[in-house]
């Protein structure tokens, strides 16, 4: 029974998706809202930026709906203890609904990133303040368990460092809708492992309505008006989701523990791209004199640009990249130590953008 409604919420907000994205689209082109061609931006066309106004609506509405129904037919939909689920679910709501109006304007009339980073920083804070706060690293670094007043600011930047990591990774067409369809896949599968079903919902009501936003966004055609982006509404949306998710995985069964959580590093493993990009474009910046907070052009799949790759490579690669340590972190936390694994991990990013660079550096020459 359990299964039906799992399946309930993705199909649910599948098809929200599908009536309100169309509807966002005819709004955008009659009221003329759209994000237009610049240096720093691949497409060449203006397209609408307004893809995200889908997304918390049909989530909110999917979740809630079919947490309702659960608890109506007494399913067992959560191995929590339900009122700090309320109140934490309630104060998700809000952090969400903050970083969604403020995505609104921001795709709108455009907003400081001080204001931004502020009402994250609110929003992290709502999640906080419910428990739901790091205990453990899993054994990183040989790092258990530490106390509240070290996991909480680490609770705290972690969310805005998420946040942060899908707005800045949506450069590309498919890239941060596919990078969190993946993240969201591998989430809901070990929350339904873990029996808390609740979380689960979630997932699968942001999976649902991402799928038919990233078929527009990829193969819609911008010229016939089927073509358009997420948003800061859509990414800041995205990001709170995910941390919330990613959060809720990391707590330790029981205080005190001494053994490795794996569900905090596979939980990170699946955002492994975006966030390793943030740390490589923020020194980047700063080694070379530049406002970090300011954009530029050397994001992962700005590199893949300069290689002379096209756009949909681009996405299918990066897609590929995180598989490929999802599936290799998943295969080492069997045998290996956390911190192994982290190094290896951090290695072979390295590697890879030395190899980008001379392709790059290569390419420049020939032309």
């Amino acid at each position: 029974m359990i299964a039906l409604f799992l399946a309930g919420c993705f199909v649910i907000a599948l098809l929200l998706g599908m009536i309100m994205i169309p509807n966002i689209l005819l709004i955008s082109y009659r009221k003329r809202l759209f994000d237009l061609p610049d240096s720093r931006k691949v497409h060449t066309n203006p397209i609408p930026r307004l893809g995200g106004l889908s997304f918390l609506p049909a989530i909110v509405i999917t979740f809630a709906l079919m947490t309702g129904l659960s608890y109506l037919f007494g399913l067992p939909i959560e191995n929590v203890i339900m009122p700090r689920s309320l109140y934490e679910f309630l104060f998700w709501i809000v952090g969400a609904m903050s970083l969604y109006l403020v995505g609104v304007q921001d795709d709108l009339i455009s907003v400081g990133y001080r204001w931004k980073f502020l009402v994250q920083l609110i929003a992290a804070l709502l999640l906080v303040f419910c428990g739901d706060w790091i205990h453990s690293l899993g054994g990183l670094f040989g790092i258990y368990d530490f106390p509240a007043w070290l996991g909480i600011p680490l609770t705290a930047i972690l969310i805005v460092y998420i946040i942060n990591a899908i707005n800045l990774i949506d450069g590309v067409d498919g890239l941060a809708s596919g990078l969190s369809c993946i993240s969201l896949a591998v989430l809901t599968y070990m929350h339904i492992l873990s029996e808390q079903y609740i979380y689960a919902f979630l997932a699968l009501a942001t999976l649902g309505i991402l799928i038919p936003f990233w078929c527009y966004n990829v193969f819609g055609n911008a010229c016939r008006g089927h073509k358009l982006f997420m948003g800061d509404t859509g990414s800041l949306t995205l990001g709170y989701i995910l941390s919330f998710l990613v959060i809720h995985l990391s707590f330790v069964p029981q205080e005190g523990s001494r053994h490795a959580n794996p569900s905090l590093i596979m939980a990170l493993t699946t955002l492994l791209v975006p966030l390793l990009d943030v740390v490589r474009v923020v020194m980047h910046r700063i080694r070379n004199g530049k406002n970090p907070f300011l954009p530029d052009k050397n994001h992962f799949h700005h590199k893949l640009l300069h290689t002379g790759m096209r756009v949909r490579w681009v996405m299918a690669t990066i897609l590929f990249t995180s598989l490929f340590f999802i599936v290799l972190n998943a295969l080492l936390l069997l045998h290996c130590n956390v911190t192994f694994i982290f190094i290896l991990d951090i290695i072979l990013w390295i590697a890879l953008h030395l190899y980008l660079d001379i392709l790059i550096a290569q390419r420049k020459k020939n032309e």
